[in-house]
């Protein structure tokens, strides 16, 4: 049994050895096995400067990599710039090694998700040595897919030209209101406020209020000497701080400007107006008023103020009684509902007459964008002139048409102006309101060669000379006719039957008897007056 056992050992032992023998020759055959590929780096290379009186004399090629990135004078200006974004107490670090010869600080998180560590050492000789280093990265490299890691730096270029070639600039703010980042037209601004200087940190050209809406801008503005450039600044809250995007808005701030001069002008011109207006808009509250619409309705300043409905305004006229008293209030309501409908789909125009004797007129127009505008006339004046004038003009017609004579007015061109009813009834009424056609019908009328004195009077009318005489009348009696000038050009011609029986050439002479001032007219017709026709002489004489 034991010898078993020993067999059985000596045989294990064996095969482990060749095993073991086995895989030592196998690794030292194996083609460059002596060389083992180092996957991971046993340290990542930290960024390192040397400066002399602050002048740079040797980097790590990660540090001169990242000066290159940086825009600035020098080497020292840009370094510093870059470090104080990222290490807020760079400031009390360089006391510290020029008193010590040693500091080392923490930065804050910077633009990236790094928490970066600054070495500073005085080395002797007015040599410092600045070392740059990411605690969480030492000591460990990590190989990158070269092709990734060219999308992702030709990702990195191209947004970082689309933010400095943006037309707005752009800048991010600290939580304690310092800027951190801007892009490149915030710092053209910069320099065009200081073009000599460096300054760190940034200044705020804009001091943004915290708006309380995210997606309403903030007006700011931009004073630089004599002028003022306008922005609207979007700003969005981030960890740590806010974004700020500034989009000019000068072309607004000149349309605004305008539009309130404008409004101012045209709100001084309504004030002057008698005429009262009122502007409703889409939604029928009342936008604008003048002073004159508060003098003809009485609606108090308060209720106008506070922009009141259509229906609300036409409420509070009918109970002051500016509006015409209606039947019912159903009916009132329907015809108000009936105006607003009217002005809103074009000019509409209505008279009212008040309860108090007034009259009104008012006037509705539709407006861009569904508005309406009420305009408020007060022609009681007007009304009563039109009245009195009507009523004069009835009374000169009855009077007219009380006359016993016959009587017809035509102006300088010939044509009929005004008859009375005593001509109509004599005439007839169906006549063309020319002269021509009156001569032709009072030709046709009279016997052959009875009104031959009447047309040689007009013949030779000339507007300035009073001209009398008789013919024989339609119905074989004798009619006197007179020819009277009037103002403007204008010829009054009239008709009196004769009843008394005296004969034209008394009619004549007792005509010509009354005109002393004028010599007598013989009626006296030539060969070649009555070669010519009546009507056409009568119009050229007339219109001479």
């Amino acid at each position: 049994m034991q010898i078993e056992v020993t067999t059985i050992v000596a045989a294990l032992a064996t095969g482990t050895v060749s095993v073991l023998i086995a895989l030592a020759l196998w690794r030292r055959l194996e083609p460059g096995g002596a060389r083992r590929p180092v996957l991971v780096d046993a340290r990542a290379e930290p960024m390192v400067l040397l400066f002399r009186d602050r002048q740079l004399v040797d980097a790590t090629p990660p540090a001169r990599m990242l000066l290159s990135k940086l825009h600035g004078d020098d080497e020292w200006a840009r370094l510093t710039a870059w470090l104080a974004m990222r290490f807020p107490d760079l400031g009390s670090t360089i006391e510290v090694v020029s008193q010590q010869g040693r500091a080392e600080t923490l930065g804050g998180r910077g633009l990236g998700a790094a928490r970066l560590r600054l070495t500073i050492e005085d080395l002797g000789s007015r040599v410092l040595r600045l070392t740059i280093a990411d605690p969480q990265a030492e000591n460990a490299g990590v190989t990158v897919d070269s092709l990734s890691l060219a999308h992702m730096e030709e990702e990195l270029d191209l947004l970082r030209r689309s933010v400095d070639e943006a037309p707005v600039m752009i800048w991010r703010e600290a939580e304690d209101g310092q800027v951190t980042w801007a892009n490149a037209a915030y710092l053209r601004e910069v320099e065009a406020h200081s073009p000599d200087d460096t300054l760190w940190p940034m200044p705020r050209l804009i001091d943004v209020p915290v708006p309380s809406d995210a997606a309403t801008p903030v007006r700011a503005v931009l004073e630089t000497g004599d002028s003022a450039r306008w922005f609207d600044c979007y700003a969005r809250q981030d960890q740590g701080g806010r974004m700020i995007f500034a989009v000019a808005a000068d072309s607004a701030v000149r349309a605004e400007r305008s539009l309130r001069e404008f409004v101012q002008t045209l709100t001084k011109t309504f004030a002057d107006l008698p005429i009262g207006l009122a502007i409703f808009d889409r939604q029928r509250h009342l936008q604008l008023f003048n002073p004159a619409l508060i003098d003809l309705t009485g609606l108090p300043t308060g209720f106008l103020t506070a922009r009141p409905t259509l229906h609300a305004l036409l409420d509070r006229l009918r109970e002051v009684r500016m509006v015409p008293e209606p039947k019912d209030y159903r009916s009132w309501r329907a015809k108000m509902t009936s105006l607003e409908a009217a002005a809103a789909s074009g000019h509409h125009v209505e008279t009212w007459t008040l309860p108090g004797g007034q009259t009104y007129r008012v006037t509705g127009r539709p407006h861009p964008d569904g508005a309406i505008a009420f305009l408020f006339e007060d022609i009681t004046t007007e009304m009563s002139l039109t009245r009195r004038f009507r009523a004069e003009l009835s009374l000169g017609s009855e009077v007219l048409d009380a006359v016993d004579e016959a009587l017809a007015v035509f102006d300088a061109s010939g044509r009929l102006v005004i008859t009375n009813k005593r001509y109509s009834d004599q005439w007839g009424d169906q006549l063309r309101p020319t002269l021509t056609d009156h001569m032709a019908a009072w030709r046709a009328a009279v016997p052959e060669g009875g009104h031959e004195g009447l047309r040689q009077a007009l013949t030779e009318l000339r507007g300035r000379e009073l001209r009398r005489g008789a013919t024989i009348a339609p119905n074989g009696g004798l009619m006197s006719w007179t020819v009277r000038p009037l103002s403007g050009a204008r010829t009054l011609v009239s008709f009196y039957p004769e009843t008394n029986g005296r004969k034209a050439e008394d009619v004549d002479n007792e005509g010509s008897a009354e005109a002393t001032s004028a010599p007598r007219l013989r009626l006296s017709v030539s060969d070649s007056d009555a070669a010519s026709d009546p009507a056409e002489e009568v119009t050229k004489a007339v219109s001479a």
